[in-house]
């Protein structure tokens, strides 16, 4: 039948008398829930293992959380073929297919206080030793408020307290009246001193999870890939393995709570239907082992409401002292089966007070293995406590569909790792500062000279002349700027080819490069581009005492070669210069004269420099034709100007 209320789930079989009947729960009995309790390797696993098979051979819709991982993957070996799928098979380690689970999505008006209470319980119980008044006010303000804005996740606790935008979005679409006032009245007049040590407690600790790239490519997705009230619905199969050895405690129980308060607002969302509509809807049976882990003080709520809305719970765990005592209230108060496994002398104190007269300490504590003794709900009303013997693990298939239940629920809900993470850091983008590209510097060293630069021409207008005292430098060659070349030292040698200038700097092996000159300074000397006619009538405003020698110098030498041959064209390298001051002389264009050409004229520059070897002789230049005598004139007219006798 669709819906057998009488229908047996067992799990044990009596042992009274040396008669072995099974025995087992009707399904409307278990709306009671069931609670197990006992010492570690008793059989408590495996009378959960028993009942979730038959869920899953039987069509129920069920979900179960495992903290230790082998019986969530026992259970895979137990699907049939028409129920693969029906699997969701929820596992965080599987890093390269992560499900997204988003406990803050679409979270109504009325139900947000249950998250946020369900979330401050868990980082309560996580960070008991660190919590705080202060840092439960903030955090409570700040879970409120990102429920309201569109989008969010638990990523966005840390983003709203260090990003000022963000955070002024989502206080701009809070609607609450107390969350809103505490943002703008309160938060938002913290000095930053107050904000520095209010703050950074929640981030860290909020930041240990999501920094980690397991929990964060989970809970960091906006949307779910699946919905738990569906799965409630259409009584579909939730296996969530969750190995505290493979995902780490901290890990394991914040996602644990967060998926039971999930359930638990799917079951509460039944509500919306009527109550014939809710009669017709199936059962849900939520299994719990080890629970403490994950039993907030929210999970008394829990136990208390679901059952109103067809969620069943069986839950297990080692020792009562595990539980808080809100929750170890809620479960004696509400718990309609209970099975006790061998259990310490004080947890069978307390439970002593269930079981008497029948079982005393003594028993409660002497039980073997496999042996229980239990108060069974039977339809709705609770029996005398007796004693029974748990069934031993069912049968497994001869045909396992593990790696196929895998398969089908990776394609179903889980997405590729590189697309979520690319997603998440769209999101965090905002956060992280905005690179500053510099130009790239690119500097050429060379051990030898090219055989021809790349340069344009020099011209009078371009060319510089700031000559330093001479200095010997090692052996090295780099090329000066096109356009623009100086004579850093009278060893360097402009050589000219085709009215092409490159600038040789030599240097030994050993010494290391030669820095480059400084730029001219605003109150640089003369340049030779100030002697054109049209600019040589602008008196100059700095006029160096060494430039002005060189430039006396440098006239002289023109005047010379204007009144007789010049003796000093041709000189070879190997022979000792008389000056290492460079010799200046101006070349027209061919074929024309200076006054009618249009084209500037070019620059030959001659460097006498000194060779410890001899060089064939070569041709510098020729003798440099006549130059306007008035450019001269009005050259020394400017240097009487500067240095009047």
């Amino acid at each position: 039948m669709l819906h057998d209320d009488n229908k047996v789930t067992y799990f044990a079989q009596t042992d009274s008398r040396n008669k072995r009947v099974p025995f087992g729960i009707k399904r409307k009995d278990r709306s009671r829930h069931m609670y197990v309790v006992g010492k570690t390797g008793m059989g408590k696993s495996t009378l959960l293992e028993n009942m979730a098979i038959q869920d899953i051979r039987n069509g129920e819709g069920m979900a179960f959380i495992d903290p230790h991982g082998k019986t969530a993957e026992l259970l895979l070996e137990y699907i049939p073929e028409e129920r693969v799928k029906d699997v969701l098979y929820f596992a965080p380690f599987d890093m390269e297919h992560p499900i997204s689970f988003n406990v803050m999505e679409d979270v109504g008006v009325d139900k947000r206080h249950l998250v946020v209470n369900g979330l401050m319980s868990t980082f309560e119980k996580i960070w008991e030793d660190m919590w705080s008044a202060r840092m439960a006010y903030i955090l409570n303000n700040t879970l409120l408020a990102l429920l309201e804005y569109p989008g969010s996740t638990l990523l966005g606790i840390n983003r709203m307290l260090s990003d000022k935008e963000y955070r002024k979005r989502v206080v701009e679409n809070v609607k609450d009246p107390s969350v809103k006032s505490f943002w703008v009245d309160e938060f938002g007049k913290y000095t930053e001193k107050y904000a520095a040590e209010a703050t950074p407690a929640i981030q860290n600790k909020v930041g240990q999870f999501t920094s980690n790239p397991l929990i964060r490519n989970i809970i960091g997705q906006t949307k779910s890939s699946f919905d738990i009230r569906k799965i409630m619905d259409e009584k579909k199969i939730m296996i969530i393995n969750l190995s505290k050895g493979r995902v780490g405690e901290g890990n394991a129980n914040l996602l644990g709570s967060m998926l039971i308060t999930k359930i638990y607002l799917a079951a509460m969302s039944r509500a919306d239907a009527s109550e014939s509509a809710l009669h017709k809807l199936p059962n849900f049976y939520l299994y719990v082992d080890e629970f403490q882990s994950f039993a907030n003080k929210s999970f008394a709520d829990i136990l208390s409401e679901a059952r109103k809305y067809k969620l069943n719970l069986t839950i297990t765990h080692q020792y009562i002292e595990q539980m808080e005592e809100e929750v170890r209230d809620a479960v004696f108060g509400n718990v309609g089966t209970m099975v006790v496994f061998r259990v310490g002398a004080f947890d069978a104190e307390v439970l002593e007070k269930e079981f008497a007269p029948q079982f005393t300490i003594e028993d409660l504590v002497n039980l073997g293995i496999y042996q229980i003794y239990l108060k069974l709900m039977i339809d709705g009303v609770g029996s005398q406590p007796f004693s029974a013997t748990t069934l031993p693990p069912l049968e497994r298939p001869a045909v396992s569909l593990r790696e196929l239940v895998i398969e089908s629920s990776r394609k179903n809900f889980a997405a590729p790792r590189a697309v979520v993470e690319d997603d998440i850091k769209t999101w965090i983008l905002p956060l992280l500062p905005t690179p500053v590209v510099k130009p790239a510097v690119v500097k050429s060293s060379f051990t030898e000279a090219p055989k021809e630069a790349a340069v344009s021409p020099v011209t009078a207008s371009s060319f510089k002349i700031n000559v330093p005292p001479p200095v010997h430098k090692p052996s090295s060659v780099t090329i000066s700027k096109p356009n623009s070349v100086q004579i850093q030292n009278s060893n360097q040698v402009p050589k000219i080819v085709s009215g092409v200038a490159s600038s040789v700097v030599r240097t030994s092996p050993s010494s290391p490069p030669l820095p480059p000159h400084p730029s001219p300074s605003p109150s640089s000397p003369i340049s030779l581009a100030e002697l054109k006619a049209g600019d040589i009538s602008k008196k100059p405003k700095v006029m160096q005492q060494e430039n002005l020698s060189e430039l006396r110098k440098a006239l002289s030498t023109l005047l010379k070669d204007k009144n007789g041959p010049n003796q000093t064209s041709g000189i070879p390298d190997h022979v000792t210069p008389v000056s290492d001051r460079p010799v200046i002389s101006f070349k027209p264009p061919e074929k024309s004269d200076v006054s009618s050409s249009k084209e500037k004229p070019k620059l030959i520059s001659e460097v006498r420099t000194e060779e410890t070897h001899s060089k064939p002789h070569i041709q510098h230049n020729t003798k440099p034709k006549e130059i306007p005598e008035e450019v001269l004139r009005k050259v020394l007219k400017m240097d009487k100007d500067v240095h009047p006798k």
